[in-house]
């Protein structure tokens, strides 16, 4: 059972997100598998910048590597607990184990010069990365005449 349906009524759409994205790896049905955990996303797009979400709870900030190797970015997370109840008539040890990781193909609209940041907040992990300064102004907008 998928839990990421795309919904192909929106062409405009589908032809929109490649700059954003590499939408059929990004929205593979098989990136789910039956024993993995995917956390969800969201991308936002301004004049300015982009911002990818990703809802993780349950892990802390040094759980998570962030990397951007050539013009794909990594976001990966592993924790590990593990509790240990030792009492005289009995003892008990359970551990948690959980890691993800998913990538990303940036859009050549990224200016790599600047700094790229990263939080982790209230279980959720914002990357934010910024547009080149050509892009952030009009005056790369071209105008074209209907004849």
């Amino acid at each position: 059972m998928s839990l990421i349906k795309f919904n192909r009524r929106f062409p405009l759409f589908d032809q929109m997100l490649p700059d954003i994205l590499d939408t059929d790896r990004l929205l593979n049905e098989d990136l789910i598998l039956k024993d993995n955990w995917v956390p969800a996303i969201n991308v936002k797009e301004n004049n300015n910048n982009f911002e990818i979400e990703v809802a993780a709870p349950g892990f802390s900030k040094k759980d998570f590597e962030v990397t951007i190797t050539d013009d794909i970015l990594t976001i990966s997370a592993e924790n590990k607990k593990s509790v240990e109840d030792k009492e005289e008539d009995y003892s008990r040890q359970e551990f948690y184990f959980n890691s993800f990781k998913r990538s990303f193909t940036l859009p050549k609209s990224i200016d790599f010069n600047k700094k790229i940041k990263a939080k982790y907040d209230n279980g959720v992990l914002r990357v934010h990365l910024e547009k080149l300064e050509i892009l952030k102004s009009e005056e790369h907008k071209k105008v074209i005449e209907i004849s």
